[in-house]
């Protein structure tokens, strides 16, 4: 499942795609949501780019928005201060598993 529950938020798991033409949620990936992100993977452009885009996204501060795992792979979990996994799913618009 891509998202579950924690204590104060939620936790998202991702699969992104950096160097698209235009950052968005675009399905799934195995057990993961995958993201396209429209920055390259370098210097953790693509990982400042998916927090921005998930915070706007999701309503959130970005400081809500921590990056638990694979800060340097295509991988990722992030957590979500202040929502819960229905919240979330609805505002990202995510299939539901």
């Amino acid at each position: 499942m891509p998202m579950r529950e924690v204590p104060g938020g939620v936790e998202i798991d991702l699969w992104v795609q950096p160097r698209a033409s235009k950052t968005a949620v675009v399905g799934l990936q195995g057990d993961a949501i995958k993201v396209r992100v429209a920055a390259p993977p370098v210097d953790g452009r693509a990982n400042t780019e998916l927090v921005r885009f998930l915070a706007k996204r999701l309503g959130v501060p970005r400081s809500a928005v921590e990056m638990v795992r694979g800060e340097k792979g295509r991988r990722k979990t992030v957590r979500i201060a202040g929502l819960t996994a229905a919240d979330a799913q609805a505002r990202l618009g995510a299939p539901p598993r």
